[in-house]
């Protein structure tokens, strides 16, 4: 390659003092002598040396006309001029290969699988609550810390009477964050509304910490004629556009090559703003997660993947799931920074995510963080964890290692809550929460026309006919449908 790429001083001189003023293919080549590569084209006038003296370039064969098309970006250039200049015995110890020199070694050692120390986990707070001496953390003012924990509490709430309403049959599907709720809840608190979130469907509380309100829960929930997504979606598929909330999918980790296109479109508009894509540790094991995290390394993209790593994908745990240490490790396979966190310190994941966006926005790049936490409910309202996970696994977590009672204890310590806001904000979100289910239970169901809109500007007549079918179904089977569907 580097012969193909050589071109002697001697027979540049020989073709200028041939021919000269010939024109070659419309337009100019630069020869450097120094080097020997002539790499400069430009339309509209003869070939000639850096001096102005005219070459006939008809001499030189196709393949060198195509090396001055390849290499014509700087970068190309400084790359092939340092290539050419280098000594013989420095080629000798290493090579120059895209991406950078690479060294020789006459050793054949074949890299770990793993290194001898896992990699180890960023925490502010200890289990009790209190803060660890001596700890780097992002300082968060009284406000956010209680706004943090109310937030925390509210979810906690309404996980636990929404799954107690779909056993009673009023909705028909229901997933808890419980044990996870400082991973949404100060992530969000780190993060500008002007940032873009591709959720995966454990993250509530983010729409909650911007504003999503009780009642647009529980409408979402019931699949009333207030729902955003017109009734067409399972429960807990939240979305809006007002809150740069994209709209849950159940398909596992298509989010990600999406949050990469995403932050490569803000970068572009010089956005002053991230793409936030939350992923569990089940869904690196698809296909996306690793085109998500190449695509956003090579582009640059501002784009921060977080992984919530709770141990069990369903039924599956993460032993055999992969043997690489965790989820952290894969970023530096790709070439993207990346730490580990506890998921259960909402101090710990607030100043982590608040560093990576500073990361990702300032220096344009992906950033991968895995937060360490547990699943304490059960994988969804479909699933019975204690069929594959030991019981007391599962109470050491829920009391041990609880996120709300950590946060909680470290707020209360230092003054900024109390036992009467305690009992005041439970018996409030409460309080709220039944009379948004009630309000949700009553409001009507959206029209059976809304099944088929929102996809073709004008549907085509199969869609015509299945909703002509469907009318008529109705008609002839009333009570096979409930009262409030409105034909």
């Amino acid at each position: 390659m580097a012969n193909w790429l050589r071109i002697s001083s001697r027979t540049v001189a020989n073709h200028i003092k041939k021919r000269m003023n010939k024109g070659f293919m419309g337009g100019a080549v630069h020869v450097n002598q120094s080097s020997g590569l002539w790499w400069g084209l430009n339309r509209g006038g003869p070939v000639s040396d850096r001096n102005g003296r005219h070459i006939d370039p008809l001499a030189w064969n196709r393949a060198t006309f195509l090396c001055v098309q390849r290499f014509k970006s700087t970068l190309a250039e400084k790359q092939h001029d340092s290539f050419l200049s280098s000594d013989s015995d420095d080629d000798n110890q290493s090579v120059d290969f895209p991406g950078g020199k690479v060294s020789y070694t006459s050793e054949m050692s074949f890299i770990s699988e793993s290194s001898q120390t896992r990699v180890p986990c960023y925490r502010v707070l200890d289990d009790d609550g209190d803060l660890i001496s001596d700890c780097d953390f992002q300082q968060v003012s009284k406000e956010v810390a209680v706004r943090m924990y109310s937030n925390m509490v509210t979810l906690q709430i309404m996980d636990n009477i929404f799954y107690e309403a779909q056993r009673q049959g009023r909705i028909s599907f229901y997933l808890t964050s419980a044990g996870e709720e400082a991973i949404s809840i100060a992530s969000a608190a780190a993060l500008s509304e002007q940032d873009i979130i591709l959720p995966q469907y454990r993250e509530p509380g983010v729409l909650l910490w911007r504003g999503f309100t009780l009642q647009e829960f529980a409408d979402q929930c019931f699949g009333n004629k207030a729902d955003y997504g017109k009734g067409r979606q399972m429960p807990i598929h939240y979305g809006s556009k007002k809150h740069n909330f994209f709209t849950i999918s159940s398909p596992i980790a298509t989010q990600l090559p999406q949050a990469a296109g995403i932050a490569y479109s803000l970068k572009m508009d010089n956005k002053k703003a991230c793409v936030v894509s939350y992923i569990g540790d089940g869904g690196t094991s698809e296909g996306d997660f690793h085109s998500g995290l190449n695509f956003a390394a090579v582009m640059e993209a501002p784009v921060i993947f977080f992984c919530r790593n709770n141990g069990w994908a369903i039924s599956t745990n993460v032993s055999e799931q992969f043997r690489s240490d965790g989820i952290v490790v894969k970023g530096r396979a790709y070439g993207i920074r990346s730490i580990r966190v506890d998921g259960n310190d909402a101090l710990a994941v607030y100043s982590a995510v608040s560093a990576a966006r500073e990361m990702a926005i300032n220096e344009q790049r992906p950033i991968l963080i895995e937060a360490l936490t547990y699943r304490v409910g059960h994988h969804s309202t479909s699933d019975d964890s204690t069929k594959y996970r030991q019981l007391d696994e599962i109470v050491y977590w829920k009391k041990a290692r609880n996120p709300v009672n950590r946060f909680r204890n470290w707020v209360q310590n230092i003054g900024w809550w109390s036992e009467q806001q305690e009992t005041q904000l439970r018996n409030s979100v409460r309080k709220q929460l039944l009379e948004a289910i009630q309000v949700a239970e009553k409001t009507e169901k959206p029209p059976l026309s809304e099944l088929f809109t929102d996809v073709y500007d004008h549907p085509p007549s199969n869609l015509e006919e299945q909703e002509k079918h469907l009318r008529e179904t109705v008609t002839r089977h009333p009570k096979d449908y409930t009262s409030d569907i409105s034909v």
